[in-house]
């Protein structure tokens, strides 16, 4: 039975630091909350090349440096670039014309790790401090409370296929837990009762980015993204379920009138 907890200290200590870095960029804003953005968006676009093309330094570098360029020239200053929204294009074609393999994978996780950290920038910007750590929050309860009722409760698998670690128990705990959280921003916000539904399928987009991440490693051949963080791997393996909770967001927010958020 301690076999299943022999990782918590270390995931605690390294989970804490990032609490600790992310939280205090939300709260600051403006150019420090962008440029944390665009620096791990940056990384997880370096990492999914790393993980299909293998050990490339260079060329891996310098794709990771154009999408901090891009994503630059995005973000920074707060303004709304939406006519050069076409340059996120840029590093997925390349480098899917540069693989030999993974082409459409590639394209796929780059183009949408972009939008992910372009989204969250905004969020930030349009929608205030309290909505993002809203959003956070969400994904931040539903991997705790998934971790814990997984490991505890354990049973039946819910994608055995792609990921074996991931219970039904630990899929449920985590919408439990956004549910509470949607219930804690209804009594202290503005916010009408829909945001604990959303607050839920949120959860569930973001269970979802996890879960895609998963079947590229698995599809790779590799455990983890990368090894920056004590505990957790990678970058990508660390923010896969806020990059999924993100895109989602930025559909409905575009497509509903979602109460209290509005593009």
């Amino acid at each position: 039975m301690a076999a299943n907890w022999d990782d918590l200290k270390v995931r605690l200590m390294s989970g804490a630091w990032m609490a600790v870095l992310g939280i205090g960029a939300i709260i600051i804003g403006g150019v420090w909350f962008q440029m944390l953005a665009i620096f791990v968006t940056a990384v997880m676009v370096w990492e999914c090349w790393i993980m299909i093309r293998g050990a490339s330094p260079t060329s891996g570098m310098l794709l990771a440096a154009a999408v901090a360029s891009i994503l630059s020239a995005q973000v920074l200053g707060g303004a709304h670039n939406y006519e050069f929204i076409g340059l996120f294009l840029v590093v997925p074609i390349i480098g899917a014309a540069v693989l030999k393999r993974e082409r459409m994978t590639f394209f796929i996780f780059a183009l949408g790790v972009q939008i992910a950290g372009y989204g969250l920038v905004h969020f930030r910007i349009d929608f205030g401090f309290t909505w993002l750590i809203w959003l956070v929050s969400i994904v931040v309860v539903t991997d705790i409370v998934g971790y814990f009722a997984g490991k505890s409760i354990g049973g039946p698998k819910f994608w055995p296929a792609i990921s074996p670690k991931k219970t039904w128990s630990g899929t449920i705990g985590g919408w439990i837990g956004a549910a509470i959280v949607g219930i804690i921003f209804f009594t202290f916000t503005n916010a009408g009762w829909t945001i604990i539904l959303l607050s839920i399928v949120i959860s569930f987009a973001g269970q979802m980015g996890d879960i895609a991440e998963s079947a590229l490693k698995r599809r790779q051949g590799v455990k983890d993204s990368s090894t920056l963080i004590p505990g957790h791997g990678g970058l990508l393996d660390r923010f896969d379920a806020l990059l999924g909770a993100s895109l989602f967001m930025l559909l409905v927010a575009s497509l509903f009138d979602v109460s209290g958020v509005a593009f």
